[in-house]
């Protein structure tokens, strides 16, 4: 897929079908976030693969628990990395998945704490994936014709020239 064809097509999805991510796909997503960069190339991280009852667990520790309740996949990103560098990470993980077809949605952590213990690590990001439950087709619109359905304010609003 082109990239900014998957940038404006992707959004956030919390309705997965019952599907398995398989392994290769699971791998490059996960690859992704290994190759995305990092200040000084730290890669402060580890992703954490969460499924069973630590995955039932984890989803009573962030906002929204059906999100990662129903995911086929559910990443965390763990460790010591700063914001900018765990949302590049997620961005490329998320993107990724995009392109093999894999819906995702980044998860806001309600207790911190209760995440830590489940993860082995201070969460920075919880990342759930599963196939859509609602067919999505990339290739239906243009990437113009995604941006411009994009609930986003204008360009025109947000860039400014300066000098």
């Amino acid at each position: 897929m082109d990239p900014y064809l998957a940038i404006a097509s992707k959004r956030d999805e919390r309705a997965y079908a019952d599907t398995p991510v398989p392994a290769e796909v699971r791998r490059r997503i996960l690859d992704a976030g290994r190759l995305s960069g990092s200040s000084k190339n730290r890669q402060r991280w580890e992703f954490a693969v969460v499924s069973g009852q630590p995955k039932k667990d984890l989803a009573e520790a962030v906002y929204a628990p059906e999100n990662v309740r129903s995911a086929a996949l559910v990443v965390a990103i763990v460790g010591e990395a700063g914001g900018f560098d765990s949302g590049r990470c997620a961005q490329n993980m998320m993107l990724a998945a995009w392109g093999d077809g894999v819906v995702s949605c980044p998860n806001g952590v309600r207790d911190a704490d209760a995440a830590a213990e489940i993860c082995g690590g201070e969460v920075r990001a919880i990342l759930s994936f599963g196939y859509p439950a609602r067919p999505r087709e990339p290739a239906s619109r243009s990437a113009e014709e995604w941006s411009e359905r994009a609930n986003r304010k204008p360009l025109a609003e947000l860039v400014r020239e300066v000098g």
